[in-house]
């Protein structure tokens, strides 16, 4: 639930680059807006995301996340890859 007050809520942006070589580029499955509570602890799951290609078969599909290199040494995120979509 978010708070009632305002003052008590934050925004980022997440810039998510995508790399391909076909006509359509990967896409998210839907529409992504995450929240996190003050109280979330270390480790703690936050978002699961999933992506298709229109370009390919979905059983043949496989996407690789990563953090960007600039972001790969933040403490404060962390990826991990459930080798899904």
């Amino acid at each position: 639930l978010l708070p009632d007050n305002p003052a008590q809520v934050g925004s980022v942006s997440v810039m998510v680059k995508v790399l391909d070589v076909n006509d359509n580029a990967p896409e998210f499955a839907r529409f992504y807006e995450t929240f996190v509570c003050e109280n979330a602890k270390a480790g703690q799951l936050i978002q699961t995301v999933s992506a298709i290609d229109r370009d390919d078969p979905q059983e043949g599909q496989h996407f690789y996340y990563s953090l960007a290199p600039e972001a790969a040494n933040n403490p404060n995120f962390t990826l991990r890859d459930n080798q899904g979509n």
